[in-house]
């Protein structure tokens, strides 16, 4: 009997997680954290609608929190299985798990002191360092296309999704006790081809059955011409003002990708020598495991490293470690180029520097990524008069620029040709998850239009059979 059970990212693009039931193995698509309002969030990571202890193995896709971020909560009630996963995600989710475990607590320590005060019950942890500690023992890191036996007549064999370092599309095989075999595609997170750094999405043909993410299945990213040209206008902008450009960027691909372009840029003295800092701990530490995984460049990338070019240093850059350090360039004179995270601006060490610069109109704040609704990330795209920061209002005078081409998600064009290319004959079934309802809508449509046999998006819980 094979089946699949939608637990996550169905119909939203958070917490990425399907039960595949097969052969009587118990096996997850992904575990990651569930992200909205706080109470349902942690309600629906702590309770999970399945019994950890029964999972077999967890095939995971990448490192994205919203893919990865339960794992450890996986471990916490029972899980002992393995995490089957690439090199490069399992190096990052060291990285991430660790991260995303210190943030909950100092969030719950904050959220906990205003309860007690109210006389509320104290929020317990959703996990702890020693369950990051267990779920990272239970990692099994293997190579793109490399066929992994998991026992019962089911194989698993990782490709390339071209997404993040080290991100996978998961082709799952399953052979029943009629003789025949059934193959599960799930895309994870597609990359957009146009990205620099790693190589584009690979095209695995054969499947059944495909899950497809649908993130941008509404809409096409902007052109990459342009960015380049942009972003030294940027430079020459604030060389001229004597000011400081603030790029808020995720720790993880998004961060990397701006060092790419400013290494082209600085080293082709295309603009004036410019102080460069990436100030963010994870970021620093992200960028030294990118260094470390030349096998997932794309072609242009590995030439530079050939060369003896280093895409992640060039003369100006410098890693701050320190809070004193990050402090200190409060009071440094432009021009200069501050890195920093959190991308959508909700926390970490950019909201500091966002308090302390967007006041001045010499300075530059440029938005590299997608910011959701309520956060403060949007408020700046939108250029409210003033935005709260540390519960105060800060006047926004200092001039918004947004680059919208950076995203590291197919567009609905490379999602309709990668599924082009991977669809045969005995694809029979397809579902569009990973999207909110539009986007999955969008891309069910999508899809029927380009001559998938039944296309549908799934909801939260929905069980289908595959075989019997």
């Amino acid at each position: 009997m094979l089946a699949i059970t939608f637990h996550g990212a169905a119909r939203t693009t958070t917490g990425s997680m399907h039960l595949v039931e097969a052969n009587g193995l118990r096996l997850l698509l992904d575990c990651g954290l569930y992200q909205g309002h706080r109470k349902e969030a942690f309600e629906r990571n702590r309770n999970m609608p399945f019994d950890p202890a029964t999972i077999d193995a967890v095939l995971l896709s990448h490192a994205h929190i919203d893919h990865s971020g339960n794992l450890p909560t996986l471990a916490r009630y029972g899980f002992r299985g393995k995490v089957i996963c690439t090199p490069a995600t399992a190096d990052l989710c060291d990285i991430m798990l660790r991260d995303s475990a210190h943030i909950q607590n100092q969030d719950l320590i904050y959220v906990n002191k205003r309860r007690k005060k109210q006389g509320k019950r104290l929020f317990e942890p959703l996990y702890e360092i020693q369950d990051v500690e267990r779920i990272l023992s239970l990692f099994q890191p293997e190579r793109l296309g490399r066929t992994i036996d998991l026992g019962r007549g089911v194989t698993v064999t990782l490709h390339d999704a071209g997404h993040i370092l080290g991100s996978a599309t998961i082709m799952l095989e399953t052979r029943l006790d009629s003789g025949k075999s059934h193959r599960i595609l799930f895309s994870g997170d597609l990359g957009n081809p146009d990205q620099p750094i790693i190589r584009a999405p690979e095209f695995v043909e054969g499947a059944n059955t495909l899950l497809i993410e649908s993130t941008y299945a509404d809409r096409n990213h902007p052109p990459m011409d342009d960015v380049l040209g942009r972003m030294k206008g940027f430079i020459e902008d604030i060389h001229q003002q004597h000011s400081k450009l603030i790029i808020p960027a995720f720790s993880v691909g998004r961060t990397q990708h701006i060092l790419y372009l400013l290494n082209k840029l600085i080293e082709k003295r295309r603009v004036p020598l410019t102080p460069v800092f990436v100030d963010s701990p994870l970021a620093t530490r992200a960028t030294a495991i990118y260094a470390r995984h030349p096998e997932c460049y794309n072609e242009t990338t590995a030439a530079m490293v050939a060369a003896g070019d280093d895409p992640f240093r060039f003369p100006g850059l410098e890693f701050t470690r320190s809070v004193q350090d990050s402090m200190a360039l409060n009071d440094r004179r432009g021009p200069f180029i501050i890195i920093s995270a959190s991308g959508m601006c909700e926390g970490g060490r950019v909201v500091h520097h966002l308090r302390n610069s967007i006041p001045n109109p010499r300075n530059i704040v440029l938005i590299v990524g997608f910011q959701a609704e309520h956060t403060l990330g949007r408020r700046l795209v939108e250029r409210r008069p003033a935005v709260n920061i540390f519960g105060e209002p800060v006047p926004l005078e200092a001039r918004v620029h947004t680059i919208n081409a950076l995203s590291a998600h197919a567009d609905r064009g490379d999602l309709m040709h990668w599924f082009t290319r991977i669809k045969s004959p005995e694809l029979r079934r397809t579902f569009a998850i990973h999207g909110d309802e539009n986007q999955t809508a969008a891309m069910v449509g999508m899809l029927k239009e380009h001559g998938a046999a039944e296309a549908s998006a799934p909801v939260s819980g929905e069980r289908i059979v595959l075989e019997q």
